[in-house]
C-alpha cells in the first residue's frame, strides 16, 4: 500500500542528537528541553547509535547506573536500523511495526538528515494506526472488551443485579439468570 508520502515529507528535518561521551544526565535534560523521546549518536555526522527514554529507565535507571557518570555511549543501541528520504511511510511504518521501534533515522548517503518517528507519520496519515494496533501489548489485556468475550462484570439491563458474569446479548447488558431467560 502506497500512501503517496515519502519519509522526506514526514521526518523531523533537525533532530537532537549528542555525541558518545554525553551523560546520561544530560541526554535527560536535553530530551525534557526538546521534547523528544529519542537522540541520535553522533560522531563527524555520522551515525553511531540511538537512544530513547526507555533505553535510559531499563538499561541504566533500573539496573541502578548513575546517570551523572554513565556515558550514552554505554547504552546506546549501535545497530542502527534506518530508512532512506524517497521510501513510501506506508514502507517505514511497517518497518517500525516488524522490529518494535518507535524512531527510525533517516540516511542519506550514510548521513543523518532527519529522524523518523510514530508520530510524525501518524500527523501525516492516521489511518495508518490500524497497521500498528496487532502489535500494542495492552496491560490487563484480559479484563479490556476488544479482546475477547463481553463477559465480564457489571450490572444486569433487565433485573438490574450486579454480577461479575455479565454478558452482551442483544446490546444488553445481562446476568447469568436473565439470560436463561432471554
Amino acid at each position: 500500500m502506497r500512501t503517496g508520502f515519502k519519509v522526506c515529507d514526514a521526518m523531523t528535518k533537525k533532530p537532537v542528537s549528542v555525541t558518545p561521551d554525553t551523560t546520561l544526565k544530560e541526554c535527560a535534560k536535553i530530551m525534557a528541553e526538546n521534547h523528544v523521546g529519542a537522540l541520535l549518536i553522533h560522531s563527524d555526522n555520522k551515525i553511531q547509535g540511538i537512544i530513547t527514554e526507555q533505553d535510559i529507565v531499563r538499561k541504566s535507571m533500573a539496573k541502578g547506573m548513575n546517570p551523572l557518570k554513565v556515558k550514552v555511549s554505554e547504552i546506546m543501541e549501535p545497530n542502527v536500523i534506518s530508512v532512506e528520504p524517497e521510501k513510501d511511510i506506508y514502507e517505514a511504518l511497517v518497518k517500525m511495526r516488524d522490529l518494535n521501534i518507535r524512531h527510525l533515522p533517516v540516511l542519506n548517503d550514510n548521513e543523518i538528515i532527519g529522524l523518523l518517528t510514530l508520530k510524525d507519520i501518524l500527523k501525516i496519515e492516521p489511518a495508518l494506526f490500524e497497521l500498528l494496533v496487532e502489535r500494542f501489548e495492552l496491560r490487563e489485556e484480559d479484563q479490556k472488551p476488544i479482546f475477547g468475550s463481553w463477559d465480564k462484570e457489571g450490572v444486569c439491563e433487565l433485573c438490574g443485579e450486579y454480577t461479575k458474569n455479565i454478558s452482551q446479548i442483544n446490546n444488553s447488558s445481562v446476568c447469568p439468570n436473565c439470560k436463561k431467560n432471554v
